[in-house]
């Protein structure tokens, strides 16, 4: 017995920051239709498929270990480090921790959150008032909660890029594409003129400069 903390095999751990994470999630987000909770749950999916490699089965790291092995011999392909493999894929044998990577990783997920957050409660007054949500990020973005999931899901894959969430990433991003399209209808066929000049003026996911700088409008 050498009392080292094993690397992975620490399924409580995985279980652990997979539900606080969809818990954040949860109490942000506030899903009350099924295409809300259709939306958690993809979004759940990734995280306990994130936490599931990070801290109980390496799964990339075994497939890619004789790779790893080969290009960067000195990396220990299944250590806890090795995991964030985006600074070992460049050559960096700093702390990945410190790594641009990891460090930009907090800008998403922060990000995410806050976005996902701000724009509930703007969304929740506009409902109980029976109007178009379009002001905070409504005024920039028609969709920012969808866009927060997003942030969040690229900010945990440059933290920790594994195969399989590689893999959901951009099914995801698809999905919620569909899902904001679907919304986009229902949302028109209540509002009419009113949601179609909203709109014309608003991008779906990607906020113009021009909105960046300006105002939220009342």
């Amino acid at each position: 017995m050498t009392g080292d903390v094993p690397a992975y095999g620490l399924w409580f751990l995985a279980a652990i920051n997979a539900g606080i994470f969809i818990l954040f999630a949860f109490s942000f987000f506030k899903p009350k239709t099924p295409r809300d909770w259709r939306s958690l749950g993809a979004f759940s999916a990734f995280i306990v498929a994130l936490f599931a490699e990070m801290y109980g089965f390496p799964l990339t790291l075994y497939l890619l270990a004789g790779w790893l092995g080969t290009s960067f011999p000195a990396l220990d392909p299944l250590s806890h480090d090795a995991g964030h493999l985006w600074p070992a894929m460049f050559g960096w044998s700093m702390d990945p921790h410190w790594s641009p990577f990891h460090l930009l990783s907090f800008v998403f997920i922060g990000g995410g959150f806050i976005l996902i957050a701000t724009a509930w409660r703007v969304l929740h007054e506009a409902q109980r008032a029976g109007n178009l949500a379009t002001t905070g990020p409504y005024a920039r973005l028609r969709h920012p909660q969808y866009v927060g999931f997003v942030l969040i899901m690229i900010g945990f894959f440059l933290q920790w890029p594994t195969l399989v969430t590689g893999l959901m990433l951009p099914v995801l991003i698809v999905m919620y594409w569909r899902l904001a399209r679907s919304e986009e209808r229902e949302v028109e066929a209540a509002f009419g003129d009113k949601y179609r000049r909203y709109a014309s003026a608003v991008p779906a996911f990607l906020p113009r400069p021009a909105n960046l700088l300006r105002s939220s409008r009342g």
